[in-house]
């Protein structure tokens, strides 16, 4: 209902006229274990809230999302809850200068990974909860004031089945089966967290002598289900763990401000990990059931010091409402890879960032939604999608140049005098830059006004002119901006020129920083050096751009892009590359060709890992349909031939093999993929574990090679959560009219399935080789969208919006009917018709991108 949506408005008059001085919740939760699930399964929770009013006998409300209300009291008066509760809000009138307000209800365990999730355990029937509430989700677990800039201390105390451990963010002890925890810190109600069950827990501790020394000691906690117990690797958890609160220690000279250091992996989460304060949630795919590759333990170390930057970044201190989401994510994203990169044995992360973290900036930022990383959030359901690459990556790229615009000493100077001066309090935009002026003398408005105020990506291209004898007579820089988003912005770059040296190596001989501003820069300092092969602009990636090259340079990649000795620069190249062919200025062809001839010779394997992903895209989506079988064969080839060539054992052969197998489409790769699974078949040093099993059975399904009954022997196999997760997607990938029926209807037409099962689905549904079967819903998903959008929570209406999407179905038909859906949909759900937009967005580039491979043809 139209409650659920708390907008910037209703948010800034609340936190006008209230003041929060604390919560009790108590949280009675047996109810998890036995019974059915015939019906809604709910829990009792009753909530205490004292706060002052600004204006005595004032009107407003508290938020709860639930299926009933018992009883509401406020200053004493019992309310009638049929009156004061419309099922999002519950109405305050007459306030008191002094107000406690205390709320009975029965709120509903989740099936989504919103509020409190529910999980059965299908291994062993265990039932484990947890909560995720970012942005506004507390608000169905207990009665509250939900936005960021209400802060106050919560003491929770939680009733539980017998046996089961329940931690919170304070530390927690049972008495007579209630576990009551410590008071929090003022926080706000996003963070405040809940885990409960059986699940198996490590300890561990860290130990600091502070600078006054005086001793700090943190109790760290790790904990997985019971199932995964076998496969978790908690010692290396904790050494990241204790690594970056060095880091942070040794950087922010304010000790960790909330006790304990609790880290719950947890099944079916709809995000990578959430900053809660004191015990930090990140979804259970960070517990590596087979083997993976080193890719895998830096992006878990990344998102470990990620989440811990919050504990100062978001956490301390929180940004007044969503607008400054920035303030946490972005800073936080940042601080990941830097603390990861000087902390920990991780010490490439940033060729990750510029190849990896940075293409999902660049795509957000060109498409039509995208938004100054300071943004205009209007309401939770803006909020709830700004979570995107422009607050994270992008925000990111933009810290990572401040730093060097500001100077690293006056960067982190700068935080810990925030730290001090807001601890506990609430922030926005200038109160970060007014720091930074002081510790830095720089013109941060400025700088803030060009990109943190301004939307889209430049272009940078080298410009050169060579001497009849062979040397650069003038060098310059090329900025250009789309028309949508005009702003040249001033960049702080390093052009690196590059050669062949004899032994057949392309290394660096001549750089130069350059400080870009407008439309032409001079790099006068590169005049009178030899003629390079290729020119790089933003070689270090110190700035955020998108790197364009000139004709020489481009021809030079063609021919030699895998002979380039230094990672960083390579990373950047592809980066580029991939840029261009999105943009329909490479056909998509040319960057598979460019993949197949030198991915085999990249050794960051994340990376690599990305040229895989990239080159799957490049042909599913740009290469002209006529060329798609062709490219499939080339593609399953060279990942064939490399996978046979790759060293054994090693971590790029694993690489490999899953890519075969993403690529795999004919009958001898398809055979050769059985073969592995039955035994029958042997690749030196690939161990086909049970992951791997499941990563070669998908195709064989989506070709039919795979039927009903061998999709079960392999669950009988796996018979666990994971096990059911890829058995779902297994299913709905065969090639059946009445297996995609079947699979459309259980994510459209029920809410039967949990989150992660309709994400499967849905996996499994959009299968590339799939085009024709999956061409009626074409039109029956903009039938439906806005229904499946009102009825069902915002999570998995977000889920079954992007997934099932005809991306597919790619013609101008579909294109068209995306622009009839959006014109005769104009007073929809803002968030809705930003989805569709972006789709649609995906689609023309997508077309765009055909139409250029097309042109290579003849």
């Amino acid at each position: 209902m139209p409650g659920e949506n708390l907008s910037r408005d209703e948010a800034r008059e609340r936190a006008a006229l209230l003041s929060v001085e604390g919560y009790e919740v108590s949280l009675d939760l047996r109810s998890a274990v036995g019974g059915t699930d015939a019906g809604p399964r709910t829990f009792r929770s009753v909530t205490t809230i004292r706060f002052r009013s600004a204006e005595p006998g004032a009107t407003t409300f508290a938020d709860l999302i639930a299926p009933s209300v018992t009883a509401v009291s406020l200053n004493g008066r019992d309310l009638d809850p049929g009156a004061v509760f419309d099922g999002s809000r519950i109405l305050l009138e007459d306030l008191a200068e002094d107000n406690e307000l205390v709320v009975d209800a029965q709120c509903a365990y989740s099936r989504t990974g919103e509020g409190m999730h529910r999980f059965v355990d299908p291994e062993d029937g265990e039932v484990y909860l947890y909560t995720q509430y970012e942005p506004a989700d507390s608000r169905r677990v207990f009665a509250n004031f939900e936005q960021p800039d209400l802060k106050a201390p919560f003491r929770f105390e939680v009733r539980a089945p017998e046996g089961w451990v329940v931690w919170s963010n304070g530390v927690g002890e049972p008495a007579d089966g209630v576990w009551k925890f410590a008071e929090t810190k003022p926080i706000s109600t996003y963070i405040t967290a809940f885990v409960a069950g059986p699940y198996h827990y490590v300890t561990d501790s860290y130990e600091r002598v502070l600078e006054d020394g005086t001793r700090l000691e943190i109790p760290l906690g790790a904990m997985c289900r019971k199932g995964l117990a076998r496969h978790f690797d908690s010692d290396d958890v904790f050494l990241v763990t204790k690594q970056g609160l060095d880091f942070f220690h040794d950087n922010f000279d304010y000790p960790y401000p909330f006790g304990k250091y609790d880290q719950a992996f947890v099944p079916e989460y709809n995000l990578g990990a959430m900053e809660n304060p004191g015990l930090v949630t990140f979804r259970e795919e960070f517990i590596f059931r087979g083997r993976v590759t080193q890719a895998s333990y830096e992006r878990r170390a990344n998102v470990i010091l990620h989440e811990m930057a919050h504990m100062w970044f978001g956490d301390l201190v929180t940004m007044v409402w969503w607008d400054d989401l920035w303030l946490k994510e972005s800073f936080a994203d940042f601080m990941g890879t830097f603390s990861m990169v000087e902390a920990t044995r991780f010490t490439n992360g940033w060729i990750t960032f510029a190849n990896n973290r940075k293409s999902w900036a660049y795509r957000a930022d060109q498409l039509p939604s995208t938004h100054p990383i300071t943004a205009d959030i209007r309401d939770l359901e803006d909020a709830k999608l700004n979570f995107d690459g422009i607050t994270y990556a992008k925000g990111a790229s933009v810290l990572k140049q401040l730093v060097a615009y500001v100077g690293r000493d006056a960067f982190l100077e700068g935080a810990r005098r925030y730290f001090k001066r807001h601890a506990y309090g609430n922030t926005q935009l200038g109160d970060l830059l007014s720091v930074l002026e002081e510790t830095s003398g720089r013109d941060m408005a400025t700088w803030s006004r060009s990109w943190l105020q301004t939307a889209g990506v430049n272009s940078l291209t080298p410009q050169v002119i060579l001497s009849a004898e062979g040397r650069v007579t003038e060098l310059a820089i090329l900025q250009e901006a789309a028309e949508s988003h005009p702003e040249l912005r001033p960049h702080r770059v390093a052009v690196g020129l590059y050669r062949r040296s004899p032994d057949g190596a392309v290394e660096r001989y001549a750089r130069a920083e350059v400080d870009v501003e407008g439309p032409r820069t001079v790099v006068g300092e590169l005049v009178g050096t030899e003629a390079p092969d290729l020119v790089l602009v933003n070689d270090d990636d110190l700035t955020y751009c998108k790197i364009r090259f000139d004709e020489g340079s481009l021809a030079a990649l063609r021919e030699g892009l895998g002979d380039i000795t230094d990672p960083l620069a390579r990373a950047l190249c592809w980066s580029a590359l991939w840029n261009l062919t999105r943009d329909a200025l490479m056909p998509a062809r040319d960057f598979i060709d460019l993949v197949l001839r030198f991915a085999g010779r990249e050794t960051d394997i994340g990376v690599l890992q990305m040229l895989h992903a990239w080159a799957n895209s490049a042909l599913t989506h740009y290469a002209a349909p006529g060329w798609r079988e062709e490219g499939g064969r080339l593609l399953a080839e060279g990942a064939l031939r490399e996978l046979r060539l790759t060293e054994p054992g090693s971590q790029h052969q694993l690489t490999w093999a899953r890519f075969f197998a993403a690529v795999a489409s004919g009958e001898a790769d398809l055979q050769l993929l059985q073969g592995l699974l039955e035994g029958t078949a042997k690749i030196d040093g690939l161990e086909v574990d049970q992951e791997l099993r499941w990563a070669f059975l998908e195709p064989l399904a989506a070709h039919g090679v795979a039927d009903e009954g061998v999709i079960a022997a392999e669950l009988a196999r796996d018979d666990t959560a994971s096990g059911k997760r890829h058995q779902v997607r297994c299913l709905a990938a065969r090639p059946s009219a009445a297996v995609k029926a079947q699979a459309w209807a259980s994510v459209v037409e029920s809410d039967s399935l949990s989150n992660a099962l309709v994400e499967a689905t849905i996996a499994g549904f959009a299968q590339p080789s799939h085009r024709e079967l999956t061409a009626p819903y074409a039109s029956k998903y903009f039938e439906v969208i806005e229904r499946v959008w009102g009825e069902r929570s915002i999570q998995i209406g977000m889920d079954v919006v992007k997934g099932l999407f005809p991306s597919l179905q790619d013609s101008r038909e579909t294109l068209e009917a995306a622009d009839a859906w959006l014109a005769a949909h104009g007073a929809a759900a803002p968030a809705l018709r930003r989805l569709v937009l972006e789709a649609r967005d995906d689609l023309a580039r997508a077309l765009r991108g055909q139409a250029c491979d097309v042109g290579t043809v003849g």
